[in-house]
């Protein structure tokens, strides 16, 4: 598989190509169409047609984005502009979804009011064409998409493997009318028109999440931690958020454990070299935390190992960091944070009492944790 295009020049470029390409196409495939259903009067493949001059408008949407995601940042816009593409993946699909809402009602009325479609082979013959193109279409808008990491470019490529399948419909829907007598043509314009309706409603579906914050790919959470472990001096991560500002945009903030022991300046400057790294070889500007660990200390080692091991047996997926001590004359405090997944079940607070009623099992009051929960 190819490597994926991050640079902004390039994306832009070839995002205008894609573009380009699905307007021409849309509008060789339109007009084709529209002529081809004027001259036979089947309703379907008029709708078809009119499905893909909306996808004239789509590629417009997406040829426009490109050019307005590739700004840079500003002032009013310290972040960048690749969420416009997000924008145009909306526009995208609530141009589908007013297509299909057309194509229903005009297809309701050919229910209602049947009128015979007149056989031809130019149009059966356009449609064929139009199945072959956008087959073509689609591979080629989801390998650039893909590619560029570009949501609207998917969204196009989703829309065309749709309009695939909607033609196919039409097809079967003249030769079934020719052959048997029956004519089904309005029932396809409606199974045409729910087809579009679905392409829509994922399109949408899929852009709102990313706008709302859905979560980053869990393979760039690895490859950040895999870089920061690459230091040797690194002895964990922890508190990893990364938020994304668009495709191949993305700010994070870690937490890196080094050893208490080390001068605090150069703990400091092997996490300022961590974060001037990833801005020379990754999309991702990254902030360290320097999180001090006492590893010279037997005591403290061996009661993070207990506890670590303690609340990992509670439950595999918790994971226990931030660990300190504060001693006192009668008890010991233990002070950390537990990492928890957002599917886990157990609220907060009994996650703690969890927690705090093993720690007295197992010491019998010699140790008073204070726990917090987060979510991951």
């Amino acid at each position: 598989m190819k490597e994926k295009i991050t640079d902004a020049k390039q994306r832009e470029k070839y995002g205008k190509i894609g573009s380009v390409a699905a307007i021409l196409c849309n509008v060789a495939l339109a007009a084709g169409k529209i002529v081809a259903g004027a001259l036979t009067g089947a309703i379907s493949v008029l709708a078809d047609g009119l499905n893909n001059l909306a996808d004239c408008g789509s590629g417009t949407v997406a040829l426009v984005s490109f050019r307005m995601a590739a700004k840079p940042a500003d002032k009013e816009h310290p972040f960048g502009h690749q969420r416009v593409e997000y924008v145009a993946s909306m526009l995208v699909a609530f141009l589908i979804l007013v297509v299909a809402f057309e194509l229903a009602k005009e297809s309701v009325g050919k229910i209602i009011s049947p009128v015979a479609a007149e056989f031809s082979y130019l149009a059966l013959g356009v449609l064929a064409a139009s199945v072959m193109v956008k087959c073509g279409m689609f591979f080629f808008a989801r390998t650039l998409g893909k590619r560029i990491d570009s949501d609207v470019l998917l969204a196009l490529s989703k829309d065309s493997l749709s309009d695939c399948v909607a033609t196919a419909v039409v097809i079967a829907s003249l030769l079934v009318a020719e052959f048997t007598g029956f004519n089904p043509d309005g029932y396809a314009g409606a199974l045409v028109a729910l087809f579009v309706a679905l392409s829509g409603v994922g399109i949408l579906k899929d852009t709102m999440s990313k706008l709302i914050g859905q979560a980053v790919a869990p393979e760039l959470i690895e490859e950040i931690k895999a870089r920061i472990f690459a230091h040797e001096e690194v002895l964990g991560v922890h508190d990893i958020s990364v938020y994304s500002f668009g495709p191949n945009k993305f700010y994070a903030s870690v937490h890196i454990e080094l050893d208490a022991s080390v001068d605090v300046m150069a703990s400091h400057e092997l996490v300022d070299e961590i974060e001037q790294e990833f801005a020379r070889e990754t999309n991702v500007s990254l902030t360290g935390h320097l999180d001090p660990i006492v590893v010279n200390d037997p005591a403290v080692v061996e009661l993070r190992k207990k506890f670590g091991d303690l609340v990992r047996g509670l439950d595999e997926n918790y994971c226990m960091h931030d660990f300190r001590t504060v001693i006192g004359p009668h008890r010991t405090n233990v002070i950390f944070e537990v990492a928890v997944p957002f599917d886990c079940k157990k609220t907060d607070g009994e996650i703690k009492a969890e927690i705090c009623r093993a720690v007295q099992e197992t010491d019998g009051g010699v140790y008073t944790p204070v726990v917090h929960v987060e979510r991951q």
